[in-house]
């Protein structure tokens, strides 16, 4: 066990909750500095996270407490400059999603962290759910064959009542970037799209958003996006390509609310969903044809009879969808200690961040009236 990296948090809001309990009781960590223009709300977390400092000035607790690690969870629009001032002091750097508007201000930022030999690292926490680690595995163990389409799906009611984007008397600060509260969502869609689809990039990308809801507060409320791969320069030649279809769907107006995920390969399929875990497989069975059905449904009924008790379980456990956040963390956290790539490269921070904005640029154009 190496020495635990000093730890600094800027913002002291609502997703700090997620990141503190790790950083309280992780062997690789220690908390020495919680920041937020709020004195109060800075002071309340350090005593409960057990923060040797609080402060409300960032410059001031970079001099002071001279984190290893900063984690940058203040509204997107502001990440930008901390994170150069976290990375001037000589500091990697975990910042919360999206971790930019364009893909442009995610490349000049990458270029600073790799001027100074540092690490710069958004939160893609998703892809660290036990869920997705088991798609993941049934892709990577070849059973399902290689991947020729991902579908994922989110149904979210942001414009319900209650909700914390539909709130106009203390609006949003996502409601500022470019595709509005959509872009806090393709986000997650699109890491976990590149992840499960094996591929870099997207050749094509075809996209509609609208605001089916109207209003002067959402700029978008639903995304339907065509995503297609006809040859990855990292995979070898075109002639060893794989093509691969995508597809992107968000509403706020299905119930109940849903992040599905179904990955169908050239010898079987696997889906499951985030909100509602668990996992689905359809592939040939021993039995033959005319078997393989009947035995998936067994196979498959036995598993989600199994998930219900695991998710009730879970419910009163409170292992929410943010439990890959701890996971996502403990991996980073070990793999700087030791002097390892963390689980999320710069490569996969800046394919996301491309992708995001190849959907709101086609998005946004084919918005039209509905915009």
């Amino acid at each position: 066990m190496t020495k635990p990296l000093k730890a600094a948090v800027i913002g002291a809001g609502a997703i700090s909750l997620q990141h503190l309990p790790f950083l309280q009781k992780s062997e690789w960590a220690e908390l020495v500095g919680v920041c937020d223009l709020s004195p109060v709300s800075a002071e309340i977390a350090a005593r409960k996270f057990g923060s040797s400092g609080h402060f409300t000035d960032v410059a001031t607790m970079l001099e002071v407490a001279q984190p290893d690690i900063v984690h940058v969870l203040t509204p997107p629009q502001s990440h930008g400059a901390l994170v150069s001032m976290a990375l001037s002091a000589g500091a990697h750097v975990i910042c919360e999603k999206p971790m930019s508007p364009t893909a442009e201000e995610a490349d000049k930022l990458m270029a600073e962290a790799a001027a100074a030999g540092l690490h710069l690292i958004e939160n893609h926490n998703y892809r660290f759910n036990d869920e997705v680690v088991a798609l993941q595995r049934v892709i990577a163990e070849g059973r399902i064959g290689a991947v020729r389409e991902v579908d994922i799906r989110l149904a979210l009611g942001i414009r319900d009542e209650g909700s914390r984007f539909a709130d106009t008397n203390v609006v949003n600060s996502i409601h500022g970037m470019p595709a509005g509260v959509l872009h806090d969502f393709i986000t997650h869609l699109s890491y976990l799209m590149l992840d499960l689809a094996g591929v870099r990039h997207f050749e094509r990308v075809i996209a509609a958003m609208s605001n089916h809801g109207g209003g002067d507060l959402f700029t978008f409320d639903d995304l339907d996006a065509l995503l297609i791969s006809t040859n990855d320069p990292e995979s070898g030649p075109e002639t060893d390509a794989v093509p691969v279809h995508g597809r992107m769907r968000f509403s706020c107006r299905t119930s109940p609310d849903l992040f599905s995920i179904v990955v169908r390969g050239e010898d079987g399929q696997a889906a499951t969903d985030i909100f509602h875990p668990f996992l689905d497989v359809m592939v040939a069975r021993p039995g033959g044809e005319q078997l393989t059905p009947i035995v998936n449904h067994l196979v498959n009924g036995t598993s989600l009879a199994r998930s219900g008790m695991r998710n009730f379980g879970r419910k009163l456990l409170q292992h929410t969808p943010y439990h890959g956040l701890e996971r996502f963390l403990d991996q980073t956290y070990a793999a700087i200690a030791t002097d390892r790539q963390p689980p999320v490269t710069a490569d996969h921070v800046l394919d996301a961040a491309r992708l995001v904005d190849q959907i709101v640029t086609a998005g946004s154009a084919g918005s039209g009236a509905n915009r």
